[in-house]
This record gives C-alpha cells, sequence and structure tokens, in this order.
C-alpha cells in the first residue's frame, strides 16, 4: 500500500473521531428521551468528552513520546473502539459518561498521533498537505458524520451510530496493523516549557480568541436539534437534511476563510468573520420559517468557520519559533472552549430557557471580537506572505 493510501486511511480514522465527538449535538434529543435525563444533562456528554480530551491529550503524548507511532496509534485506536463498544452495549446514563472519557482518552492521542505519522509519511515538501488531509477528515464528520449519525439513529436507535463508528474503527485498525510500518517516536517537549508560553500576552490574547469565539459556537451548535424541533418548522424528518446543509457550509466556510486570509488579512478576515456570526446567531432567535432558519444556518456556518483556518494561522504567526507548540496548545484550547461551551449552555438551558443559547453564544463570540481589537490595534492588514513561520 503506499502512503498516500495510508495518509487516507488515517484521515477516515479521524472521521470517526469528529463523529463520535460532534454526533451528540445530532442526536441530543434521542439520548435525554432514551436515557430519561433532561437536555442539559445530555449535552454534558460533550462537555465530558472535550474536557477530557483538553486535559490529558498533553499528558499523554508527553507519556509516550518515545513510543514508536503505530503501536501508539494502534493502542489508542483499540481504546477509542472500546469507548465507543461500551456506549452501544451498556445501559444508563452513568456508563455513558464512562464511555465517553474512554472514548476521549483514546481519541485525542489518535488524532495527534495520525497527524503525526502522516507528515513522517509524506513525501519531501508535501507534510502540509498531508496533515491538511487529516484536518478534513475531522472536519468532514460535520458535513457528512452528523447528519449521517442523525439517520442512522432515526432508523436503528441512537445507540447504532456508535456501534458503526466501532466496527468501522475495528477495520482501520486491521488496515493499520498489517500496512503501517513501525515509526520512531520524538523527543518529548516538557509540559512546563509548553506552558512557559502563557506569560506572553500575546499568546494569551490569542488563544482567548480561540476560547471565545469556539465556546460562543458551542454553547449554541451543542443544543442546535432541540432547538431547532422546538422554536423552528424545522421537522424532524427535516433535520438531517438541514444538518447535511450545514456541514456543507462549514466546508466552504474553512474555504473562503484561507481564501480571505491571503487575500484581505488576518485581522479583517478574523473580525469580519465573527461579526457576521454574530449577527447570524442573533438572527437566529427571531427566525422560524423552514427557508429562512436554513438561510440564517448556512450563513453561520460559513462565518464561524471562516475563522478556524485564520486563527489557526495568526496563532503560528504571533510566535513563530514555537508555531508548533503554540498550534497544539490551541487544539487543547478548542476542546477546552467546546467543554465550556456546553456547560454553559446547558446550565442556561436549565436554569434560563433552551431559546437563551443563542444569545449566550453570540455575547462569547462579542468578546472574542473585542480581544481582536486589542490584539490588532490599529491595524487593517497582515500579510501572512511577510511573516516567516518555523516548521
Amino acid at each position: 500500500m503506499s502512503n498516500t493510501w495510508r495518509i487516507y486511511i488515517l484521515a477516515i480514522v479521524s472521521f470517526l473521531v469528529g463523529t463520535s465527538e460532534y454526533i451528540i449535538s445530532g442526536i441530543l434529543d434521542k439520548i435525554a428521551y432514551s436515557l430519561g435525563v433532561t437536555v442539559s444533562a445530555a449535552g454534558q456528554l460533550i462537555t465530558i468528552f472535550s474536557l477530557v480530551y483538553a486535559l490529558f491529550t498533553p499528558v499523554l503524548m508527553a507519556i509516550t513520546a518515545r513510543m514508536d507511532r503505530r503501536s501508539l496509534l494502534l493502542s489508542s485506536l483499540s481504546l477509542f473502539i472500546l469507548g465507543n463498544l461500551m456506549a452501544f452495549l451498556l445501559p444508563g446514563y452513568g456508563w455513558f459518561v464512562i464511555a465517553r472519557i474512554i472514548m476521549a482518552l483514546g481519541a485525542g492521542m489518535v488524532v495527534v498521533t495520525a497527524l503525526t505519522v502522516a507528515a513522517k509519511i509524506a513525501p519531501e515538501g508535501k507534510q502540509g498537505s498531508a496533515m491538511a488531509t487529516i484536518i478534513m477528515g475531522f472536519t468532514a464528520s460535520l458535513i457528512i458524520g452528523v447528519p449521517l449519525g442523525r439517520m442512522t439513529a432515526e432508523a436503528f436507535g441512537w445507540r447504532s451510530v456508535f456501534s458503526g463508528i466501532a466496527l468501522l474503527g475495528i477495520a482501520a485498525l486491521i488496515i493499520i496493523f498489517f500496512t503501517l510500518p513501525k515509526i520512531n517516536g520524538d523527543k518529548p517537549v516538557p509540559l512546563i516549557q509548553q506552558l512557559a508560553l502563557f506569560k506572553k500576552k500575546k499568546v494569551v490574547r490569542g488563544l482567548s480568541i480561540t476560547f471565545f469565539w469556539l465556546g460562543g459556537y458551542a454553547v449554541a451548535y451543542t443544543y442546535l436539534s432541540p432547538y431547532l424541533l422546538s422554536f423552528s418548522e424545522v421537522s424532524e424528518r427535516a433535520l438531517s437534511g438541514v444538518l447535511l446543509i450545514f456541514g456543507i457550509a462549514s466546508l466552504v466556510g474553512s474555504r473562503l476563510g484561507g481564501y480571505s486570509t491571503d487575500r484581505w488579512g488576518i485581522p479583517l478576515t478574523l473580525t469580519g468573520g465573527m461579526t457576521l456570526h454574530v449577527i447570524m446567531l442573533i438572527s437566529l432567535s427571531f427566525a422560524h420559517s423552514y427557508v429562512s432558519v436554513l438561510m440564517i444556518l448556512s450563513l453561520w456556518s460559513l462565518s464561524a468557520w471562516s475563522t478556524g483556518p485564520t486563527q489557526q494561522y495568526h496563532l503560528a504567526t504571533i510566535e513563530s519559533a514555537s508555531s508548533s507548540v503554540l498550534l497544539g496548545l490551541n487544539q487543547s484550547m478548542m476542546q477546552f472552549a467546546i467543554a465550556s461551551g456546553a456547560g454553559i449552555g446547558g446550565i442556561f438551558v436549565k436554569n434560563v430557557s433552551l431559546s437563551s443559547v443563542t444569545w449566550i453564544g453570540a455575547t462569547a463570540v462579542a468578546i472574542a471580537i473585542v480581544i481582536s481589537w486589542k490584539a490588532f490595534g490599529t491595524s487593517l492588514k497582515l500579510k501572512p506572505s511577510h511573516v516567516k513561520i518555523n516548521q
């Protein structure tokens, strides 16, 4: 098997991990009803996954840094598969929480190791493209995994989604076992050295943008399915199609964000995308018809995910000598943001109302805009081509 095909297999594994994380949002109403818990309690399953992912992935990767990548990938993928099998087989909310923890422990190591392996086996000069393929696999879970999971849940029950992920994971495990060569680990970067970056104001501001931008997104996205079913003309039958369109818009947004960054610079792309993000979240609270909701959701997803590649590039440029470490910290910050957004959203759903999530999300993204203004000052354009990133 060629290395190109091995990278595609790793991208599929990344897709499975992304689906396992995001699918809860697509079937939140079904999980809450089946387990006999509130929607806010079901939403905390996303908080748990993201929090475990964010806290333990850097630690586990540091501990296993010298382990060969093939063995680490097989071990972490096995742990991820175990968590999905537990979610399928074991009854009750408590067991599902434990299953989510095990999934997250495996998922974090799977994604980071897959990115590392892709870079090592890619042809010279193609490492960036190889890593982008893995990231696209993760992003594709929003486009394909969540709506497909919703359709599967409607046809066979929500637990069948996790059995499907486990079976596909087992198939990937077998292929990797027989086709991926042994790959040496790397010299670990001490966690203290990584955390030392937080002493720099520009790093703190940069990571804060990630936290409030994605946290605001997560507040609303976590409860999107019950929100649409409760406050719009979107029916349960139409929800899968709506989620598919939402996912496609996220891919368009990512592409548009990259193009805009190259053409008009980081400050304008970041602040412009987040401003539209805020407007769409507020607009969603006033929209009820199927057509208006679909248009707003598409623009929301497009604007939200236009920020993704721009923010990654922004972080890589503000501390170019430590770009790889900073991007790794940003991955953990993204998971913290998702965990916090889902958790805060759950509090407001329980104590205020389900309809409040759009306003809370918009407020968080607005804070990210203010931080961006402070970070960029009066600059309207930062030409990426003038910044050299340490590879």
